[in-house]
């Protein structure tokens, strides 16, 4: 903790520093102006850096407490705020300029240092303890994965905070903790990326959101120039109440990429917060977004209604007969993968692997790689002693094996891959989907290689593979990922298991013999004239249903 408060850069901290006027248009969504009576709220700001929000928030207060008598004092403004900030030397800097724009505006110097030590802590938020709860939490949390925090502190932060779930990043517990601090009818609004929204890992955050508060403001601020330095990850700014026990409302207002002006976010801010809106308002009204741990949808409106029509009427594709999973990651590709003639292990020990870059156009075109299998048939770990070949080629890459965390941990076990392998699978037909990819990727693989991590699969016994194909190479792969994905920059899909379990299919027994026979051609024609007809006829798509599939879909 101490080499992060002292030594840590930017990049490591997770600090992305937000624009003065995006910061103006979340303080007045929340509430925050000088025209109330600011003195009787508390507002917290759990990682306050450059000082983005908690200067303006600032001077926003002392605007309306210079209206109260005495109001300037330590002991009208003491409560009035709360922020925390992990870099020591950000800390001091940002203390002295609040100090200073203080003193400007009328507050004493010892009133000004009495209320900064009252206000600001230097430290890790996810380890403070506060005095009081809060009616208001604003701010850009932290940006970090999980790998960049040391396995103490990582530790520390599952044991406090109950969303950290699969690989959440830090942001996610700042969230909580910020949830948790605030007042019945208190109201947090952050801007930070949305992976949360849709991903595994904001699977607990969405549960607690659906229980105990509710999503009143959703703004999509993706494409927009939020920050003052370009972001890869995807921001959205919410606005969170935590619910009394009269509060029902379950809708949500929605507003896409806006302008980044102070007019214009000022007068977004006041559609946002009207109690009714207009019939010709641009903001969007959406009921039940929040319902527990599912993704949040907030976009693509008409595409959501015929996901929600195909999920009430047909079976997921796990649930129609087919596997989805993901190939193997070994944690050390160099030792473990290589040109499998060249691969001087017992021939049982190796097997022919697919990688992304084999698949060129639509076809797998195998470059010749393999990879070590250390497994039996039984899923053990075969005994090196019986495999001498094996045995002297991992021992002679013994340092760059064992240093991994797999191996560290169960030290007997040291040549395991990280994910197990299935030898079978190797000779199944499948498919295989890049990560990153679109619907053009998903390809054929005749049961002769096994695949490589960052390819997804989907093996069937009951579904015929060509077939399939056919069906996921139709857009209804897109159509569900699209919805249930974070988009990569440059809008690419990610194709991952969690998304494709959610693509709906009819079971192959009630799929005609002409359809099938029409479905498993496909591979062999190409004719998308053709397979919309089929799709259409297999779904019951109307047309303009079938624009939505072929992604076509007006505005």
């Amino acid at each position: 903790m101490e080499r992060l408060a002292s030594e840590s850069g930017i990049e490591e901290r997770g600090a992305i520093y937000t624009k003065r006027e995006v910061v103006n248009f979340i303080l007045d969504l929340v509430g925050y102006t000088a025209d109330q009576p600011l003195t009787e709220l508390r507002l917290l700001e759990p990682s306050f850096g450059e000082g983005d929000f908690i200067l303006s928030a600032v001077e926003r207060l002392l605007a309306a407490a210079q209206r109260k008598q005495n109001g300037l004092t330590f002991a009208v403004l003491a409560p009035a705020i709360r922020g925390v900030e992990l870099h020591r030397a950000t800390f001091l800097r940002n203390r002295q300029a609040m100090r200073s724009m203080m003193t400007e505006q009328g507050v004493t110097q010892e009133d000004a240092d009495a209320l900064l030590d009252t206000w600001l802590s230097q430290g890790d938020f996810l380890l403070c303890e506060f005095d009081q709860d809060f009616t208001h939490a604003v701010g850009n949390p932290p940006y970090v994965r999980q790998e960049v925090i040391p396995d103490v502190l990582m530790g520390e932060y599952r044991q406090r905070y109950s969303t950290i779930y699969d690989r959440a990043d830090i942001y996610v517990p700042f969230i909580e903790k910020s949830l948790r601090a605030l007042a019945t009818g208190g109201k947090l609004s952050f801007i930070c990326a949305d992976r949360w929204m849709k991903n595994r890992y904001g699977k607990k955050l969405r549960e607690l959101v659906s229980k105990d508060y509710h999503l009143a403001t959703y703004v999509d601020m993706v494409g927009t120039d939020a920050f003052h330095s370009e972001v890869s990850a995807y921001p959205a700014i919410t606005l969170i109440e935590r619910r009394s026990s009269s509060q029902e409302s379950n809708v949500t207002r929605v507003f896409a990429r806006p302008e980044i002006s102070g007019k214009a976010l000022g007068r977004l801010a006041r559609e946002l917060t009207k109690p009714k809106l207009k019939t010709s308002s641009d903001v969007r009204e959406i009921v039940k977004i929040a319902a527990g741990g599912e993704p949040w949808i907030l976009q693509d409106f008409d595409a959501l209604a015929l996901v929600r029509r195909l999920e009430s009427s047909l079976p997921a594709i796990e649930e129609a007969g087919c596997k989805v999973g993901i190939g193997v990651a070994t944690g050390a590709d160099k030792a473990f993968i290589g040109d499998f003639e060249e691969l001087d292990v017992e021939p049982s020990r190796k097997l022919p692997l697919v990688m992304t870059k084999d698949i060129l156009e639509g076809h797998v075109q195998w470059r010749g790689k393999g990879v070590i299998n250390p497994f039996g048939d039984d899923g053990k770990l075969v005994n090196l002693e019986d495999y001498p070949k094996l045995k002297r080629y991992l021992e002679e890459r013994y340092a760059q094996i064992a240093k991994r965390h797999v191996a560290t941990k169960s030290p007997q076990n040291w040549y395991r891959t990280i994910d197990r392998i299935y030898p079978d699978l190797a000779r199944r037909e499948k498919l295989l989907i890049p990560d990153i990819k679109g619907d053009a990727s998903i390809v054929y693989e005749a049961g002769k290689l096994y695949p490589h991590h960052n390819l997804y699969f989907i093996s069937s016994d009951e579904w015929d593979v060509h077939a399939l194909q056919a069906v996921m190479r139709s857009g209804i792969a897109r159509l569900f990922v699209s919805l249930y994905s974070t988009k990569m920059r440059g809008g690419y899909l990610r194709f991952q298991a969690q998304y494709l379990r959610r693509i709906r299919l009819p079971l192959w027994e009630n799929v005609s013999l002409e359809t099938r026979d029409r479905l498993k051609r496909f591979s062999e024609t190409n004719d998308r004239h053709e397979l919309n007809e089929i799709v259409e006829s297999l779904y019951g798509l109307s047309a303009d249903e079938m624009k939505l599939i072929e992604g076509d879909r007006a505005e």
